[in-house]
C-alpha cells in the first residue's frame, strides 16, 4: 500500500474544507490510476474524528490491516493507493473510531455499488462512453423552456415494466422500451424518481446511501448513460429527483460516518426526522455543502442529466417541519427558518446555473416560501420551477366530489388563478397522489364505472389548459385503475379494455394538441396569457376560459362542465372571430363518451357576453370538456384579467 493518491491535491483538500471543492467526485473516492508504473486505484474519504482508517474488500478477504490509509495533514482526509485492487472489486472503507471500535462503512463517493442485499462499493470507471446527444444539448441551449411545451412523464423504473417480482427491467432494456413509448405518447420530458443508490426497494430512492452511484437494480453505469442518451436522441429530456434533504441510517451509510455526527447535524433535535425515520444534512458544514454541490454537478457533468426535481424542499427550510415540541429548535434570530438550509439551496442553485445555464431546477416545495423561483440576486431561492401543490390539492378535491355538491366548492377551481403567477409553476399529478391508500386518479373520481372515466377525460382537459408546466405519474395516461403497487408493474392488460383503450387515445390526442398549440405553453408565466371568460358560474359548474399565445390574436377557448348536466344551447362570449371549430370533445365516442356526430363549425354571432365582443352557442354535454380554436382570427381583443 502506498499512502498517497496522485488524485488529491493541497488546493483539493483545502476547498473541499472550505465548502468550495465543485467537483469533489474527481479526488475523493476511488479512482483507477497509475502511480509510479504501476497500475491500481487511489483512494479518498473524509473522516476527520477517526483514529486510522484503512481499505477492506474482496482482496484482502476483509480485513483491511494491510491496506491503511493516511492523513492529509489536519484537513481530515485519508487517502492512499493499492497497487492491488482493480476494477469491479469490492470495499469498504475500516474505521477506527476514537472509542477503539471498527465501522465498516460504504464510500460515500463511491461511483457503483454492489446490488442488494449487498451494501459494499465496487471500484468502477466512468469514462469510456461516447456520447451521441450534441444536436440536443445544442437544441437546450436554443430553447429556454419558459416559452415552450413541457408535459413530464413522472417514472419508477422499478415497477414501469415488471414481468415478475423483481425482474427488473435494465437501463439498456428500458433505452429501446421505455424511451419509445414515450415518444409514442407525445411528452416532453422523463422524471426519473431517484436513481441513487438506496438499500430498500419501496424507499424508491428517497432513502439514500449512494448519492454518486447509480443504482445497481437496473444495471451498469453505462446502461443508465445509454438510457439518458437515447432520450436526447429523441428529444426526450431527463430529469431526476434528488433527495440533498436526508439521508437513511442504515449502517453502512452516512450515519455516525467516523463514529462522531459528521454528515448531520451534532444537535439530535436538528439532526432527526422522527416521521421518515431519516437523518438531515448538516447543511452549515463546509465540507458537506462540498459533497452535495459536486454531486448535483456529477449527474450533469457524468449522466448528462438536464435537471432536477428536488425533493422535500418545505422540510429542509423550516426547523419546525414535522418536528415534535420537544424536538423544536430556532436560529439565530429566533425564527424558525433553516437559514443554512435556505443559503445551500441558493448556492446550488447559483452552482448549476453557473455550469449548466439550460438546466431545469424543479422544487417540490408545499411551502408559502415567496420567491422560490425568483433569482437569488433578487432575495429568491433562484429555482426556474416549482410544483404548484395547491393547485392539485385543491383541484384533487373539487374533482373528487360528487358533481352534485360542485357548486358548493366552486372556488377551489378558480382560486389558483390569484398566484398562478407568484412563481413558475409545474402542474403535478404525481407519485404522491396515488399510493399509501390515496388511490389512483381515475379511483378518485366519483360516480360509477363510466362517470370515473368522463370525469378524469375532464380534468386532464384543465389540467391541460390551466398555465403551468405538466407533470403525469406513469399509468395516468391510460387510466390506471388501482393505485401504485410499487412491487409490481403497471396494469398494462387494461388497454384492452374499451374505456383504457379510449382514455388512452384520448391522452394522444391531447398532448399532440398541446404540444401544436403556443397558447397552451407560450405564456404559461404571463397574466396575459390568461383571461377569464365567466369564471363565477358556480350554479352550472361550468368554466370557461381563453389561453393566448404571443402572436397577435391567437388563442383557444375553453369550456370545462364539472356537472352531471347537459346543456343544449350554452352560450358564453369568445373573442372576436367569426367561427370556431371544435379541436376536443372529451365526451366523443372515440375517447369513451357518448357524442357520436361530428361537430360542425361554431359561429359566433354578434352580441356581447362575458365581457367580450362576440358570444357562441354550445351544446355541452355532461361532465366534458370542451376546446375551440377560432377559424380565423380578427384581431386580437381581450379582457384582461381583474
Amino acid at each position: 500500500m502506498i499512502t498517497r493518491s496522485p488524485y488529491v491535491s493541497p488546493d483539493d483538500l483545502y476547498l473541499f474544507n472550505q465548502g468550495q471543492l465543485l467537483r469533489a467526485y474527481r479526488s475523493f473516492g476511488s479512482h483507477l490510476c497509475e502511480l509510479d508504473g504501476q497500475g491500481g486505484t487511489a483512494f479518498a474519504v473524509w473522516a476527520p474524528n477517526a483514529l486510522e482508517v484503512r481499505v477492506a474488500g474482496e482482496f484482502n478477504r476483509w480485513d483491511g490491516t494491510n491496506h491503511p490509509l493516511t492523513p492529509a495533514g489536519t484537513t481530515g482526509v485519508w487517502t492512499g493507493f493499492a497497487a492491488d485492487v482493480g476494477e469491479g472489486a469490492l470495499y469498504k472503507y475500516e474505521l477506527i473510531d476514537a472509542e477503539g471500535r471498527k465501522r465498516l462503512k460504504a464510500d460515500p463517493f463511491a461511483f457503483q455499488s454492489e446490488l442488494r442485499p449487498g451494501t459494499a462499493s465496487v471500484v468502477a470507471r466512468l469514462d469510456g462512453y461516447e456520447w451521441r446527444d450534441e444536436q440536443w444539448l445544442q437544441h437546450k441551449q436554443q430553447h429556454p423552456p419558459y416559452e415552450r411545451p413541457m408535459l413530464i412523464y413522472e417514472v419508477h423504473l422499478g415497477s414501469w415494466r415488471l414481468e415478475a417480482p423483481e425482474q427488473f427491467r435494465t437501463y439498456a432494456q428500458l433505452a429501446d422500451e421505455l424511451v419509445d413509448y414515450v415518444c409514442s405518447i407525445g411528452y416532453t420530458h422523463i422524471e426519473l424518481l431517484p436513481l441513487t443508490e438506496h438499500p430498500l426497494d419501496r424507499s424508491w430512492g428517497y432513502q439514500t446511501t449512494g448519492y454518486y452511484s447509480a443504482t445497481s437494480r437496473y444495471g451498469p453505469p453505462e446502461g443508465l448513460k445509454l438510457l439518458v442518451d437515447r432520450c436526447h436522441q429523441r428529444g426526450i429530456g431527463v430529469l431526476l429527483d434528488w433527495v440533498p434533504g436526508h439521508f437513511c441510517k442504515d449502517d453502512h451509510g452516512l450515519r455516525l460516518f467516523d463514529g462522531t455526527p459528521l454528515y448531520e447535524d451534532s444537535d439530535p433535535r436538528r439532526a432527526e426526522k422522527p416521521n421518515w425515520g431519516t437523518l438531515a444534512f448538516h447543511f452549515g458544514k463546509p465540507e458537506v455543502q462540498s459533497f452535495l454541490l459536486s454531486n448535483a454537478l456529477f449527474w450533469l457533468d457524468v449522466y448528462h442529466i438536464d435537471g432536477f426535481r428536488v425533493d422535500a424542499v418545505a422540510s429542509m427550510i423550516d426547523l419546525h417541519f414535522d418536528k415534535p415540541d420537544g424536538m423544536r429548535t430556532w436560529n439565530r434570530h429566533g425564527g424558525t427558518e433553516h437559514l443554512e438550509a435556505l443559503d445551500f439551496l441558493r448556492r446550488l442553485n447559483e452552482t448549476v446555473f453557473g455550469h449548466y445555464p439550460d438546466s431545469l431546477m424543479i422544487a417540490e416545495d408545499s411551502s408559502a416560501w415567496p420567491g422560490v423561483t425568483s433569482p437569488t440576486y433578487k432575495g429568491g431561492l433562484g429555482f426556474n420551477y416549482k410544483w404548484n401543490m395547491g393547485w392539485m390539492n385543491d383541484m384533487l378535491r373539487y374533482m373528487g366530489t360528487d358533481p352534485a355538491d360542485r357548486p358548493a366548492c366552486h372556488t377551489l377551481t378558480t382560486f389558483p388563478m390569484m398566484y398562478a403567477y407568484s412563481e413558475n409553476y409545474v402542474l403535478p399529478l404525481s407519485h404522491d397522489e396515488v399510493v399509501h391508500g390515496k388511490r389512483s386518479l381515475l379511483h378518485k373520481m366519483p360516480g360509477a364505472y363510466e362517470e370515473k372515466f368522463a370525469n378524469l377525460r375532464l380534468f386532464y382537459g384543465y389540467w391541460f389548459c390551466f398555465p403551468g408546466k405538466k407533470l403525469l405519474f406513469m399509468g395516468g395516461e391510460y387510466g390506471q385503475f388501482d393505485e401504485w403497487k410499487d412491487d409490481a408493474g403497471l396494469d398494462w392488460m387494461l388497454l384492452d379494455y374499451p374505456l383504457h383503450a379510449a382514455m388512452n387515445r384520448y391522452m394522444h390526442r391531447m398532448s399532440e394538441v398541446y404540444a401544436s398549440l403556443p397558447p397552451l405553453w407560450e405564456l404559461d408565466h404571463s397574466p396575459e396569457g390568461f383571461c377569464w371568460i365567466d369564471p363565477d358560474n358556480a350554479e352550472q359548474s361550468v368554466l370557461s376560459f381563453v389561453r393566448y399565445s404571443r402572436e397577435e390574436g391567437r388563442h383557444v377557448v375553453a369550456v370545462c362542465n364539472f356537472s352531471g348536466r347537459a346543456y343544449s344551447d350554452f352560450r358564453i362570449g369568445v373573442p372576436a372571430a367569426p367561427a370556431y371549430r371544435v379541436l376536443i370533445n372529451s365526451d366523443a365516442a372515440e375517447y369513451g363518451g357518448r357524442t357520436t356526430a361530428a361537430w360542425p363549425l361554431v359561429k359566433t354571432e354578434r352580441t356581447k357576453r362575458n365581457g367580450q365582443p362576440v358570444s357562441l352557442t354550445l351544446n355541452v354535454p355532461p361532465l366534458a370538456f370542451i376546446l375551440l380554436e377560432p377559424l380565423r382570427s380578427a384581431g386580437r381583443q381581450r379582457k384582461m384579467n381583474q
